[in-house]
């Protein structure tokens, strides 16, 4: 019988819902100290062992289909076994964004949903290293991942923390290797920008700027973020104007550039950027960047999130590098990655893991435009809002089909 005609039977011939809901009580809800909680538990647990062992009992490789039924949806299932006769092989490393995609403000309560920590958790215990790769301040990060997923697992030499976008990398359990400063490794002249810029950015910032943001504690990015709630339209527009501000303190920080270099530079680079300049009447038409400007600001990486945060940060430090960097120690030599992210930021891990053969990616319904269309583009593993756990079920159903 053919793969895809054992997952048709699979999930025509047993009640795979049920299954999985016994299945994630048994894992998301163990035993408390309560009799009657306890006897439920095991009620279920029974319950779950029988009906797995009636699946094990109709096919061949029985504990994998057994295994699939109870963890994947009919779809998530069959979006493995595709991935599977594309890439013929399974995910050996997860590379995960936190802000939108692995949590969501809106969801969530800001906090990593149960269903995804667990699954974590089983791809830890099954020895895929994880990377998470986020914008955030380090200390930030370690945080919420020390309380959600536990200090020994954080701690387990397996873990690696690439931050505010890759000027960073934090992999505990690994000596003189456990944290990597990249930003250590730049030019003297373009780290003087940047030192320029922290200096001066909230003391010399417009009032309602200065009143209405705050700096992140980042080691060396400049990001600005709202002080209200992340994705309103006070903090829409407070970004915006965070950015065309940002724009005007990076040319006074170049030498011997003008407002108008920075802003015709940086139109040019991102739609988006060009947008917000358009909107205030700002966007500088038949500027011509001088060579010497341009050669610094090709170094320097200007990066708006809309009604999030604007940012400035190196274009030699992005989260590529700084995955890599992570790869490094971690011996991960011939990566598979499940790349999952939702900003332009993300979407350079996305493309050089496509370009590398070396990967595949997922979003969010609510990601970027760019970031979607790419995803669309290759696999279409865009999950909903707060639910990452959709993909993560994929990639663990895609390794136990790579298993057989």
């Amino acid at each position: 019988m053919e793969r895809y005609d054992r997952l048709y039977a699979l999930y025509d011939e047993f009640d795979a819902e049920t299954l999985r809901a016994y299945q994630d009580l048994v894992d998301l809800f163990p035993p408390v100290d309560s009799r009657v909680a306890l006897e439920y538990w095991e009620s279920a647990s029974d319950e779950l062992a029988a009906r797995k062992d009636e699946v094990r009992a109709a096919f061949e490789d029985g504990d994998t289909y057994a295994e699939l039924v109870a963890r994947a949806s009919r779809e998530q299932a069959f979006a493995a076994l595709d991935l599977h006769a594309k890439y013929d092989r399974g995910v050996n490393v997860l590379v995960l964004d936190v802000d939108e995609t692995l949590r969501s403000a809106g969801h969530t309560d800001n906090e990593i949903p149960r269903e995804t920590l667990h699954l974590l958790t089983e791809f830890h215990e099954a020895g895929v290293p994880i990377v998470i790769c986020t914008g955030q301040t380090l200390e930030n990060v370690k945080g919420f991942l020390i309380q959600g997923l536990g200090n020994e697992l954080v701690h387990s030499g397996n873990v690696s923390i690439v931050y505010e976008a890759g000027t960073g990398v934090f992999t505990p359990g690994h000596g003189p290797d456990t944290k990597q400063l990249l930003y250590e490794g730049l030019d003297e002249d373009v780290r003087t920008v940047f030192d320029d810029v922290r200096a001066r950015v909230l003391s010399e910032a417009p009032e309602g700027i200065r009143q209405g943001c705050h700096l992140q504690g980042n080691e060396f990015n400049v990001t600005l973020k709202p002080n209200f709630e992340t994705g309103s339209e006070r903090a829409r527009g407070l970004i915006d104007d965070a950015l065309r501000y940002e724009l005007e303190l990076l040319a006074d920080c170049v030498a011997d550039a003008t407002t108008d270099h920075v802003r015709a530079f940086y139109a040019e680079q991102d739609p988006e950027i060009a947008d917000v300049l358009a909107d205030a009447g700002q966007r500088p038409d038949d500027v011509t960047v001088p060579e010497d400007v341009r050669a610094v600001l090709e170094r320097i990486d200007v990066a708006y999130y809309e009604a999030d945060a604007a940012e400035i940060a190196s274009r030699e430090l992005n989260k590529v590098v700084g995955v890599q960097g992570a790869f490094d120690v971690l011996d991960v030599d011939d990566p598979f990655a499940l790349v999952m992210g939702d900003s332009k930021s993300d979407l350079r891990v996305m493309e050089w893991v496509a370009e590398e053969d070396a990967g595949i990616a997922a979003a969010p319904d609510h990601a970027s435009k760019r970031v979607l269309e790419h995803v669309w583009e290759t696999d279409d593993l865009v999950f909903d809002e707060g639910a990452a756990d959709e993909v993560l079920r994929t990639a663990w159903a895609l390794n136990r089909l790579a298993e057989q």
